[in-house]
């Protein structure tokens, strides 16, 4: 039996006493040290050396994060630990730091109680730190802090003690604000870090070492002591003293919740089912005995098993043999094998109970964010990721006969990786791929080449628009081909709130179905009676059903959401897709004979109101922003505003610590291509700058025609738009 054989057995014994289950992920800001923080905890568990932690990076196993020492996806990890004489089960997820990534974060946080979150010292909370944490607490995920590489601030920054403790006190109060700023109401005290509480802890991941309060009042270490240790190099010492992993095991175990205590207050927030349910009890209450229910938060394709599920189980146990509905698309499978990760590999075990991890083989056309489940139930929400994807880029084989080898490549990536999204264009027969940014593509395209050996060629990259309305218009007539049916709508912009609960998640994207997201449209700003009708919300637009004793109106609803849906996808300005609009059918004529009203005749009828009222409204381009963070020397302060500023980039705060200054602004994503090289130059190489997703604003009306006739001419559309009576004839 080899050893890591040999932990999964062990590993199962762990999981059925969830009292010593934790579900944790390790986050961060690019390069705090998540990865390196990971490779002593995998050491501890004994399944790699000591010496090599914090070098190998073995969670950073794919081929591509080895050659750029930075983490691309979310790694999993099952470990068994002895802690005060107690073997403990640790489901670990490390994940990447990089804005493009940010996807992987979102959706391991639907698996993970608790996150420890990683802070550089020197750098402290940077714009990134502040998105995780976020993300984190959006999920009720508990988190607890470690401040990395602390001995850099004596021997790089030469501070004293007394200016490291503040240096530390300030990280520590800013993860507070953000604490306060982003959990739930009733944990923002509750949720609240301190020191003396032994929910902090700070040292060195590279060197092995860490302290909190509670390890330095068991090891007898003084806050001098441990300035001295630094000052003096004795680094090694220090870490047989002080294990980082111990420090930072202990301070999980002992502050972080089991899956049985997270549930009981998670599964209200990810969940927005009937409460009288038995689903509901068994969820709350973590039953390993009830019926199975889980999510997949990720998708693995195996080369010899298919699809594999990655999945947090809320309820019953996973064992081969039983038979599980996939309830969004309304197909299911049976189980074939029930496994754990250990790193890379993926490990066949007998079962394993709810509050665990777990990785499924037997489902078929997964997606993440799926809920698994033995019984009907309604789904859970749905992972909404807080980036969206803001570049594009037409993508084809260089040899034809790859062709049909790359469009299933394309299709395993983007179930592996929702952030990033293909579409055919049907009018020109190129694929469009859509991705975070520069780099996501780039990865991906990298992986095409290297792993799965077919030669690409792309185009430039290209950013992704959004349309709106900016007033109410109607009610404007759609008539169906045949003349026989016709539908009258009111467009108008969505509620302020209303749209922002929606881009937050706070309301959840579908049909709509009972009272629950009735009540959370009420509570974010929706009149009543508009929210009793309210039948489906799709990319954070509404659809609304106003008529009153309209015949066979039920009978062609169905036809009706999905011509809404066609419609939110491709707007009628540059057919790109649209968002923060209210769609209510107001009055309709159906024809009486079914054949006469199928989706041939409703859905064209839906779709030219919706346009006809679009463009009568006024229609608007939105463009997608990042808010780009500076730290640049004080003598280039004035050259990167003027950068900035030439870019149609606006300075939203400047701060200055010492020589050093933080700048932080907003910039379209359309003029930050070789941004990057541009800023390099200005400052000769002496700028450290981090960018994330910021949301989509108004295009500058100067602009808007012209970009409207690139898009439309680059899609194969005649470059002048239509206008509304193109769709009421």
């Amino acid at each position: 039996m080899t050893r890591k054989e040999f932990m999964a057995s062990e590993v199962q014994k762990l999981m059925s006493d969830l009292n010593y289950v934790r579900n944790i992920a390790i986050v961060a800001h690019v390069d705090h040290g998540k990865t390196t923080l990971s490779d002593s905890l995998v050491a501890r568990a004994g399944l790699m050396s000591k010496e090599l932690a914090g070098e190998q990076r073995v969670m950073d196993f794919d081929e591509i994060e080895q050659k750029r020492g930075i983490t691309i996806k979310a790694a999993y990890i099952s470990l068994g630990f002895t802690y005060l004489g107690k073997d403990h089960m640790i489901n670990l997820i490390d994940t990447p730091g990089h804005v493009d990534f940010g996807g992987h974060v979102t959706r391991a946080m639907r698996a993970v109680d608790g996150v420890i979150l990683v802070v550089d010292s020197v750098e402290g909370v940077m714009p990134q730190t502040e998105t995780v944490l976020r993300q984190a607490l959006k999920e009720r995920s508990r988190p607890v802090l470690f401040i990395n590489k602390v001995d850099r601030l004596i021997n790089e920054l030469q501070l004293d003690a007394k200016q490291m403790q503040d240096r530390l006190i300030k990280i520590i109060t800013k993860v507070n604000k953000l604490i306060s700023q982003y959990a739930p109401p009733e944990f923002r005290d509750k949720w609240q870090i301190n020191v003396s509480a032994g929910n902090v802890a700070f040292g060195s991941a590279f060197n092995k070492w860490a302290i909190s309060a509670s390890s330095m009042k068991r090891l007898n270490i003084t806050f001098t002591d441990l300035y001295n240790y630094c000052k003096q190099g004795k680094h090694k010492e220090l870490s047989e003293k002080a294990p980082l992993d111990e420090v930072i095991l202990e301070m999980a175990i002992q502050h972080l919740p089991n899956p049985a205590e997270a549930q009981k207050y998670r599964i209200d927030a990810l969940w927005h089912g009937e409460r009288d349910t038995e689903v509901y009890k068994n969820m709350t209450s973590c039953d390993r005995n009830a019926k199975l229910v889980g999510v997949v938060f990720g998708v693995a394709m195996d080369p010899h098993a298919g699809e594999v599920a990655i999945c947090r189980l809320f309820s019953g146990t996973a064992r081969k043999g039983t038979e599980l509905k996939q309830i969004s698309k309304q197909t299911g499978g049976k189980i074939q094998q029930v496994s754990i990760y250990m790193g890379p590999d993926r490990i066949n075990i007998e079962e394993v109970p709810a509050g665990n991890i777990v990785a499924l083989v037997g489902l078929h056309d997964l997606y993440v964010g799926e809920t698994i489940s033995e019984v009907e139930m309604d789904p859970f929400d749905q992972i909404k990721h807080y980036s969206q994807p803001v570049v594009t880029k037409s993508i084809e084989a260089k040899n034809p006969k790859d062709l049909v080898k790359l469009i299933e490549v394309l299709r395993g990536i983007a179930k592996e990786d929702p952030t990033f999204k293909v579409e055919l264009n049907m009018d020109t027969g190129e694929h469009l791929i859509y991705g975070m940014g520069d780099l996501h593509l780039e990865i991906i395209e990298t992986k095409i080449v290297n792993e799965k050996g077919i030669q690409i060629e792309t185009s430039p990259p290209i950013v992704v628009y959004k349309e709106t309305i900016n007033k109410k218009f109607g009610p404007v007539e759609g008539k169906s081909p045949n003349k026989h049916s016709k539908f009258q709508v009111v467009v108008e912009p969505l509620e302020e709130s209303v749209l922002k609960a929606m881009e937050e998640n706070n309301i959840p994207e579908g049909k709509i179905r009972g009272k629950t997201v009735q009540e959370l449209l009420i509570q974010y700003g929706l009149q009543r009676e508009e929210a009793k009708n309210a039948k489906m919300v799709y990319g954070n637009n509404l659809l609304l059903d106003m008529t009153k004793g309209v015949q066979y109106m039920n009978e062609v609803m169905e036809l009706l959401m999905q011509g809404f849906e066609e419609a939110m996808q491709q707007g009628p300005l540059a057919k790109e897709k649209v968002t923060g609009v209210k769609v209510s059918i107001v009055d309709a004529v159906i024809h009486e004979d079914p054949v006469h009203r199928g989706p041939a005749q409703i859905i064209p009828a839906i779709k030219r109101a919706i346009y006809a009222g679009m463009l009568s409204a006024g229609v608007t381009l939105l463009e997608p922003k990042q808010k780009l963070f500076v730290q640049v020397p004080q003598e280039y302060m004035s050259t990167v505003i003027n950068n900035i500023q030439g870019k149609r980039g606006q300075i939203l705060s400047i701060e200055q610590d010492e020589e050093v200054v933080d700048l932080n602004s907003k910039v379209p994503v359309a003029e930050m291509f070789g941004f990057a090289n541009v800023l390099r130059g200005a400052t000769q190489g002496r700028a450290v700058w981090y960018y994330e997703y910021f949301g989509y604003e108004k295009l500058p009306r100067e602009l808007q025609d012209k970009i409207v006739r690139e898009i439309r001419k680059r899609k194969g559309e005649p470059e002048q738009p239509p206008d509304a009576s193109f769709f009421m004839d």
